[in-house]
């Protein structure tokens, strides 16, 4: 760097210079023009003496009074003080130097003479007066002489230092313009041209830097710019390159992801996704190999549930590995999808997969709510290394296939649910009606066998009777049970189910049935349509096996809540009293009820019929969607 000085130090000194100069210039200029001014005072007030020498002589010639004359001769007096004193304040000074005080001199002398004889009497003749006049005169004229040449003087120095002024106010023009030009306009032009190089794309042009000032500074950023830019050029295609291949690897990723996520989802069953799985998995991280492991309720050993391209002697030999003895099942929960070097590895199970020429190994486990439930293992001849995106999308594969499995095994338990449910149900009418017949039936025929041993007609009459009566009582309860498991709804509306159940009804009983609906409201959901009808069915049941009716009305009021009423016209029971048998069948309607978040209430006298009140809210409960029923055929 040829200066290190920054462009503002450098303006700053050039013009404290410049000023400098300038103020030692107006100085000296206003120090001789105060000279100047000083001495023409004096040189007034000297010529002023001159006026009044003539003046004395000529009242001295006069012969005025002496007081006249006393007082000419002191302002004569104060004129020559002034003369040697000065006087700032006007300003009035002689410019002194050995000329001007030898003539001074000689006209105080001349004066002192003078004065003696303009104040002398008697009066010198008017001739010799004159003449003594004109000697101090020419004395007087002498002095102002001596003034003017070294006002001259003065006035040669101010015209010189105008000169030298002007001079000044040139060259501090050319230094300045220097200036501008060797500091700010060349290093302006020089980024000027380097700029347009630049908009041209010539990024390998640089400009010299010459100093350290804030335009080599800026030529200094303006070279790193060019540097920079220039890199970003000669790079731009590989970075557009890498960038195009990462998106469409990205959107690769995710095209496989959708693909996979779809399969899942559109998959009922288990075999044929985990299949499904594993073979798309295997083709989109383009393995050599892949197996599907899932721990059972014995966490500690790992089933093999699918594979592709796995060879079958690794099947057979690991259908049921235990976890930890190997790289593939890792006990821990926190474990994460990782590359596996085989080579490199003791385990003693990988020998399998050395000999068969494998080399890399990637375990991805499959976790569910922070639960480990089983492992992928996607295996390699070669060795490979896995970028974070690609681990990432085999994590997201392996959350999807969890959740796909779990979501499938939360369906089967349901339907599990419902059937128990229903098996459930269904024991308990069997028990309450087909059983109990069944066990009085068994009654009458030991004691029919007991009458025809002892050959008495009556009673074997009276138990053949009976047990024609028990045999009908259960063929009329199959048949209500069979109508009761067989019952579908509408998807639409629960009117039409209503209507068939009525006809069924009335078709087995020959009792009188009508329904009749109010207002209008959001269709029941088909799950809750079907606990509906069980609860109308068993009032139904209990109606015939009960009530001792005539007739049967249904009403159905729309809104919220849904309310069905069953009312009958037989001989009703005390609520308190009431027989076994009917609380059995009250406490299955309340059972079907509680199922959907309804009520059930019961409104009965003796003599005067009943009506069962079934209070249905629009809303189904949370227990419903979770482990939804279904009605067995």
């Amino acid at each position: 760097m040829k200066r290190t000085s920054t462009l503002s130090s450098k303006l700053v000194r050039i013009g404290t210079g410049l000023l400098v100069v300038a103020l030692i210039s107006i100085g000296l200029t206003l120090w001789v023009t105060w000279q100047l001014s000083g001495s023409a005072a004096a040189l007034n007030e000297a010529g002023r003496m001159r006026m009044q020498t003539w003046r004395l002589t000529s009242e001295v010639q006069a012969q005025l009074a002496p007081s006249a004359i006393a007082a000419l001769t002191s302002e004569f007096d104060d004129s020559m003080r002034l003369l040697k004193n000065g006087d700032p304040s006007r300003p009035l000074f002689v410019p002194w130097d050995e000329e001007v005080q030898r003539r001074y001199a000689v006209v105080d002398r001349l004066w002192q003479s003078q004065k003696l004889r303009y104040t002398t009497r008697p009066i010198m003749d008017h001739g010799q007066l004159v003449e003594e006049a004109t000697i101090f005169l020419k004395a007087i004229d002498d002095f102002v002489w001596s003034i003017e040449g070294q006002m001259a003087g003065l006035t040669a120095i101010l015209n010189l230092f105008q000169i030298v002024m002007m001079a000044l106010a040139i060259g501090a023009a050319v230094i300045m313009l220097y200036t501008g030009y060797m500091y700010v306009i060349n290093p302006l032009s020089y980024l000027r041209d380097g700029l347009r190089k630049i908009e041209s794309a010539q990024f390998s042009v640089r400009v010299e830097v010459v100093s350290n000032d804030e335009f080599g500074q800026v030529a200094s950023s303006f070279n790193r710019m060019a540097a920079t830019l220039q890199s970003l050029y000669g790079n731009l295609e590989a970075q557009v390159a890498a960038k195009t291949e990462r998106i469409a690897a990205q959107k690769e990723r995710l095209e496989a992801l959708y693909g996979v996520s779809t399969f899942l989802a559109q998959t009922t069953d288990m075999q044929e996704m985990t299949q499904g799985f594993t073979q798309r998995v295997r083709q989109l991280m383009k393995a050599d190999a892949i197996a599907l492991r899932w721990s059972g309720e014995d966490a500690s050993k790992l089933l093999l549930l699918a594979s592709d391209q796995f060879p079958q002697v690794i099947q057979e030999q690991e259908k049921c590995l235990m976890a930890g003895t190997c790289a593939c099942g890792q006990l821990r929960s926190d474990s994460r999808s990782r590359v596996i070097p085989i080579s490199s590895s003791d385990a003693a199970p990988l020998q399998h997969c050395t000999r068969l020429g494998y080399e890399s190994m990637i375990a991805v486990p499959v976790r569910m709510h922070n639960k480990k439930l089983g492992e992928i293992n996607l295996f390699y001849k070669s060795l490979i290394s896995m970028s974070a995106e690609e681990l990432e999308l085999l994590d997201t594969l392996a959350s999807h296939l969890a959740a796909a499995v779990e979501g499938m095994r939360a369906v089967v338990l349901g339907r599990e649910a419902a059937i128990a449910g229903e098996r459930s149900l269904l024991a308990r009418e069997l028990h309450d009606s087909i059983a109990q017949s069944l066990a009085f039936l068994k009654i009458q025929v030991q004691l029919l066998r007991s009458a025809i041993l002892k050959n008495d007609s009556p009673k074997t009459n009276v138990a053949l009777s009976e047990l024609d009566s028990g045999l009908k009582e259960s063929i009329a309860d199959v048949r209500e049970l069979l109508l009761h498991f067989r019952t579908r709804t509408q998807a639409d509306d629960i009117d039409r189910a209503v209507q068939e159940t009525l006809q069924k009804f009335q078709h087995q009983t020959g009792l009188q049935v009508s329904s009749k609906t109010i207002g209008e409201g959001l269709p029941l959901p088909q799950d809750m349509q079907t606990h509906v009808l069980h609860v109308l069915q068993e009032a139904l049941s209990n109606v015939r096996k009960h009530a001792g009716a005539r007739s049967v009305e249904i009403e159905i009021h729309k809104g919220e809540p849904w309310r069905f009423l069953v009312r009958d016209d037989g001989v009703g029971f005390d609520l308190l009293g009431s027989r076994s048998e009917l609380q059995v069948g009250l406490k299955i309607m309340r059972e079907r009820a509680d199922q959907i978040g309804a009520t059930v209430a019961i409104d009965s006298a003796v003599g005067q019929g009943t009506t069962v009140t079934l209070r249905v809210p629009t809303a189904m409960p949370v227990k419903m969607k979770v482990s939804p029923t279904a009605p067995l055929s």
